[in-house]
């Protein structure tokens, strides 16, 4: 398959396609969700889409997944090398991801300013581990989920401007960024991080000690469960928005969105359904569930790529 996948693209040359192969794994491991609803882009497509996958879950890794005596200055000094050699247009074999990255980037004109947004929230998680207010965190948001959606932009198509299908691109960005915040809370406490904003937590009288609290007793608190249903609230309002640029897609990315859009907004429904008990369980889709929508998005696909329903 991926080779059927690098051929479409026109990716010939061998350390390149080696580059692209590497960013396609670490969607496959890591990417469940996100890897099943690439599977209905057209093949030329796919390839792309692995590679901004691949990238930021490189650098991400960089920040979580060392070894745990890498110090705060190793891993940002790791991460300032990816940078440079990012922007220096320099793929080498010590960072895998850089060739088929920089190569989608030139080949869909992905604006470098995204990637510098980017790569300075990942910068941010490397010394912020609270965020005061919504602003604060829409900052943050602003690389580590909006700049990925409008990254995907010229890869996906549009039918208009780009610039009128890019505000509801963030929005589906930060859609799903709220849903891993809200699934993942317990785990980011392992991490000494919460991305939940402090003011509108503590209308609930919920600070981070009730919410270590929570993590280290294996339940939720019922002022944590009202203050986890408000940020529910939000994530919702931002999902309705994100929806209504599904249709200024070109047809053929659609369905690949609107299963994402799909699985991952069945997340929050989730985590309604377990009455908020996520330090002591993870809210997820069901496999016979995401097989089904995405069988459903794969007979839309094949269709609007005119292949037929079969």
């Amino acid at each position: 398959m991926i080779h059927t996948e690098l051929h479409a693209a026109g990716i010939d040359d061998a350390r390149l396609r080696e580059s692209y192969r590497y960013c396609r794994r670490l969607n496959a491991e890591h990417g469940r969700t996100y890897f099943l609803a690439t599977r209905l882009l057209a093949p030329s497509q796919r390839p792309a889409v692995h590679a901004l996958y691949g990238f930021a879950r490189y650098a991400d890794d960089i920040l979580d997944d060392m070894d745990a005596g890498t110090s705060t200055t190793e891993r940002e000094q790791r991460l300032d090398r990816l940078s440079a050699k990012f922007f220096s247009g320099m793929a080498d074999e010590k960072e895998p991801v850089l060739a088929a990255v920089l190569h989608t980037a030139r080949t869909y004109r992905i604006p470098l300013e995204l990637f510098d947004d980017f790569l300075t929230s990942m910068r941010m998680d490397l010394t912020v581990t609270d965020y005061p207010d919504r602003p604060a965190l829409n900052r943050y948001m602003r690389g580590s989920a909006a700049a990925i959606g409008l990254e995907m932009l010229p890869i996906l198509g549009t039918v208009g401007p780009e610039a009128e299908a890019a505000p509801y691109a963030e929005a589906l960005g930060q859609a799903f960024q709220l849903t891993n915040f809200l699934r993942d809370v317990d785990e980011d406490l392992e991490r000494d991080r919460v991305y939940l904003p402090a003011d509108e937590l503590a209308a609930f009288d919920v600070d981070r000690d009730v919410l270590t609290w929570c993590h280290q007793n294996r339940q939720t608190d019922p002022k944590v469960r009202r203050a986890l249903a408000a940020q529910h609230d939000v994530a919702r309002a931002v999902y309705r928005e994100a929806r209504k640029g599904i249709a200024l897609l070109a047809p053929r990315s659609r369905p690949c969105v609107a299963t994402a859009f799909t699985l991952y907004s069945e997340i929050l429904d989730r985590i309604e359904a377990i009455d908020f008990a996520v330090f002591s369980q993870r809210a997820s889709v069901g496999v016979g569930r995401r097989l089904q929508v995405l069988a459903a998005g794969l007979i839309r696909a094949r269709r609007a790529r005119g292949y037929g329903a079969a």
